[in-house]
């Protein structure tokens, strides 16, 4: 870990008048979701064009059902980490605006992050298919496949589906926020799936920093990132937090 490269991060956190986090499955690796296309991801078990598209759900809810609720097993009992933690905390401090976030997993709410933004939805929620009622996916049992609503209609996850389009509110908001900050964390994603992948572009064209925290470089170093932290999201971001904790108590002390 780049000690310099956590001073300037920090530095320009806390310089920045409006920060944007950009997350994906990357930093939920530490809270024992494996990344759905690394080597012991879910789509090493099932094919995603088999069961991760609204087509093959609409077809046969219940064969793709069986891998949801694999799924949901996975991230029933994930807990937030010390990244999510960081990411809360700096906006507590007022030096974060927003976490958009590809997952959904709930895991930046449950850290306690307010301003989320759910760019692929949220697993915590079933939504009817027939008439468009809600369930919490806790209330909701599982024994028989495919769950059903009290109309009779199919449950759905309330997730994007390969071949849904992403919430335009959900949409329109990032797109926003993303015009508006001078400063863009990106964190556990390589930002190539469309159209997440167009928010650090949009960021970057209207002037704004790009702070890149992933374990390997990615497109989006060669690119776009003006710097980045290699390593675990969780060592970075408390290391980040901690810099700019300490900062504050010395600018305090003055």
């Amino acid at each position: 870990m780049d000690s310099q490269l956590i001073k300037k991060t920090a530095q320009a956190i806390m310089a920045s008048q409006r920060v944007v986090a950009l997350t994906g499955a990357g930093i939920s690796v530490e809270s024992g979701i494996p990344d759905f296309r690394g080597p012991a991801g879910l789509w090493e078990k099932y094919d995603p064009m088999e069961y991760a598209t609204i087509d093959a759900f609409l077809e046969n809810p219940q064969k793709v059902w069986m891998m949801l609720r694999e799924m949901g097993s996975i991230v029933g009992k994930a807990k937030p980490n010390p990244a999510h933690y960081a990411l809360s905390k700096l906006e507590k401090m007022k030096l974060l605006n927003a976490v958009i976030t590809q997952n959904i997993d709930n895991l930046h709410q449950a850290s306690g992050s307010k301003c989320v933004i759910e760019f692929h939805g949220n697993n915590s929620k079933l939504v009817c298919l027939k008439c468009n009622r809600s369930y919490e996916s806790r209330d909701v049992p599982l024994e028989t496949l495919p769950p059903r609503c009290q109309c009779s209609g199919v449950l759905k996850p309330d997730v994007v589906f390969f071949g849904e389009g992403i919430p335009l509110d959900a949409h329109l908001a990032a797109q926003e926020e993303a015009r508006k900050c001078n400063l863009m964390l990106v964190i556990g994603t390589s930002a190539v799936v469309s159209p997440a992948c167009d928010l650090p572009v949009i960021a970057k064209g209207s002037g704004a920093k790009i702070v890149e925290v992933n374990l390997e470089e990615t497109q989006l170093t060669r690119h776009t990132s003006d710097w980045i932290l290699k390593g675990s999201a969780s060592r970075i971001l408390q290391a980040i937090l901690e810099e700019i904790v300490e900062d504050e108590a010395k600018i305090r002390s003055r």
